[in-house]
């Protein structure tokens, strides 16, 4: 895996906490944002440092939660009014468009 930096490590904090309440990004979507070459960065970083953050609005592209997380991760996306068809996340009703600096 590349070097992560805390740089980068703090960029995907930021992203994540900016995730507005309703949407979701994935990890695709946040790798592009912060310049990093690949979405299992972000996972590897969502997996050791974002347990203060809403990491459940965070999903792969396919829409469907890892098993491990899906039960509770789909809750909490629920509640949160995001929409859900047969345990996928519904990206193109929610999908956070990442703001551009």
């Amino acid at each position: 895996m590349a070097r992560i930096s805390e740089a980068d490590v703090e960029v995907v904090r930021d992203l994540v906490a900016a995730i507005p309440v309703g949407q979701v990004s994935t990890y695709g979507d946040l790798a592009a944002a912060a310049g990093l070459s690949s979405p299992r960065i972000v996972g590897w970083i969502m997996r050791t440092d974002t347990a203060d953050l809403p990491w459940h609005r965070v999903v792969p592209a396919s829409g469907r939660p890892a098993a491990h997380l899906a039960t509770r991760q789909l809750e909490r996306l629920r509640a949160e009014g995001v929409p859900v068809n047969d345990d996928r996340v519904a990206l193109r009703d929610c999908r956070w468009e990442i703001p551009t600096p």
